[in-house]
Order: C-alpha cells, then structure tokens, then sequence
C-alpha cells in the first residue's frame, strides 16, 4: 500500500473510531474542574506534561472550569465526552465533600474511575502581617469569639473547611458557628490570605510552600499525624489538636468507555507514574505517591465518601 493511501485509511479509522485504544490515547484532553492556580490545576498540567514526556500522549489540551469544588466541571464532563476514549478529569477528596455538602444533580457514579496519583496534607497559615503568631493565638479567638475568625480556603467540603470544622469540635467550639470563606479555587484564596482578607488560610502544602519560604506567610500548623518531611512546621496534633486529614488527587475517565478504552487510559498513567518526569513532578511539589488503579480505585473511592460524610456529619458539617 501506498504511503499516503496508508495515511488516509488511517485517518479514516480514526474518524470512525475503530483504530486501536493505544492509539485512540495519542491526543488527550483533560478537565481540570477548577480555576488555574490551585491544586487540582497543578496536578493536571503536571500529569499533561509527564504523559507526553514518557510518550504515553502525544499532546495535551486543557480546560478550566471552576466552582462548587468541582460539580460545574464535573457536568461539563459528564455532557460534553460521553464516550471518548481520550479525555480525562483531574479530581481528588475535595470533590467528594463538595458532592456530600452540595448534593450536585451529577455525581461520580456518571464516569469512569481510572486512578488515584497522589496524597497530600494540608497545611494552616497567617498572612504574614497578622496580630497572631500561633495556632494557640488563633484558638483563643475562636474560644472567645468564633465569628471573628475568618477562615479562607477552597470550596464548602474542602478538606481543609473539614479540617477547620475539626478543630473548632476538638477545642470546644461548636464547628456550626466557624466563619469559613470559601474560594472557587486555590489562587483566589492565596490572594486573599497575601491581601490579609481572611484571619487564617488552609490548603495542601505545595500550594503555599514558595509564599511560606519567602516570609509572605506564617505556617502554623499541618495536618499529617507526623511532621512532613523537610517542612519545619508542627502538626496540629503536636499543639494539642487531635485532627488528622488528608487530601487524595486522582484521575477519571469519561462516561460509557469500553473496558477496553479504559485499560488503555489505565496503562498510561501507570506508565507516566513510573517517569521520571512525573516522579520529578511529586518531588518538586512535595506530593505523597499513592497508586492506586481500577476496581481497587473504584473501591476507595466509596470508601472514602462514606468516610467523610461521617466525619462532616461528626463536625456539624451536614
């Protein structure tokens, strides 16, 4: 056979849809249902960047669309690839609070669970002008007053509006009554924690590393069970506040793929989250590797939303 009659037998299978899935995976589009500057943004060009380094995407475009902690990107999703083996969405443990606290008309149950990359914690943090130093500082207010302390972070069922809501139950304080400001993303809520505009800001910790390195904000506390490794900021349950949370990032797949469809996109990720490009990616924003791929994915998923719809509903959240 001719070259360019080869070429154009090829591009007709692939117009049709029938050309091998490895193949189909060349070109991915990827929803990233927040706006740019935050975790979930950081994750996805990040993955983009390493699934064409480790040649298991030959490009990748993006698409932004922010808000209710995911749910409006997530039904852009579920409408607009039904299907297609080449699309993805970046999602994590924030969108499963904000289903939980929001009860969105699209659920996760509309696509197709591919795998969990990374594990993250939050970290609590001042801006850098504040009268308070401390943590201990910041629940004196809140014992006194707990209005008066505005705490910033992303949207409603955040992991770290859960972990706020966690601490006020473990100090005393009713988590009912924490003035929380939520933001559409994490750029925003960094703006409003380097602006002073909220008394305290919480978030994953690479989201604020390089403005708690330059001194434009004081960390006061994180939430892993033992300090981070190469962070010198003490955990939460160091000062007396028994809380322990987590944040999970992950990827899916678009509605009513084939089995088939969805090994090729599992075999991808494997492949990238073995590179060293996306290996660089986890080390350079301090991300916690945590494979996890398929049914076993499928799984924890449901796990973990029965998981935080009790603790939300423990903390006064639901």
């Amino acid at each position: 056979m001719r070259r360019d009659t080869f070429l154009k037998s090829l591009a007709a299978l692939a117009a049709a849809g029938s050309l091998p899935v490895s193949a189909q995976t060349a070109a991915l589009k990827m929803m990233i249902p927040a706006n740019p500057g935050g975790g979930w943004d950081t994750t996805g060009r990040a993955l983009g960047k390493s699934m064409q380094e480790a040649s298991a995407a030959s490009s990748v475009s993006y698409d932004n669309k922010g808000g209710a902690a995911g749910a409006i990107g997530l039904a852009q999703f579920v409408n607009s690839s039904k299907g297609d083996p080449n699309a993805l969405m970046v999602m994590g443990a924030v969108m499963l609070g904000g289903i939980i606290t929001g009860k969105p008309p699209v659920g996760l149950d509309k696509v197709t669970p591919l795998a969990r990359l990374t594990s993250e914690y939050n970290v609590f943090v001042l801006p850098a002008n504040s009268p308070f130093k401390t943590m201990k500082d910041v629940v004196e207010q809140l014992k006194k007053d707990p209005g008066s302390v505005k705490w910033g972070g992303g949207s409603r069922g955040s992991t770290e509006h859960i972990a706020a809501a966690m601490i006020a139950r473990e100090v005393g304080v009713d988590p009912a009554k924490i003035n929380y400001v939520a933001f559409r993303g994490g750029g925003e809520a960094t703006a409003a924690i380097l602006g002073g505009n909220v008394t305290i800001g919480g978030s994953g910790y690479s989201e604020f590393a390089e403005y708690i390195t330059a001194g434009k904000m004081r960390a006061v506390g994180v939430t892993s069970a033992t300090r981070l490794k190469g962070v010198n900021v003490p955990t939460l349950k160091e000062q007396g506040i028994n809380v322990d949370i987590g944040n999970w990032r992950g990827v899916y797949g678009a509605p009513g793929i084939t089995a088939e469809q969805r090994k090729a996109l599992i075999d991808a990720l494997a492949k990238t989250f073995k590179h060293k490009a996306w290996q660089d990616a986890m080390d350079k924003n301090g991300w916690t590797p945590a494979w996890l791929a398929g049914d076993e994915f499928s799984n924890f998923v449901d796990a973990e939303f029965a998981s935080l719809r009790a603790t939300m509903a423990k903390s006064g959240m639901i």
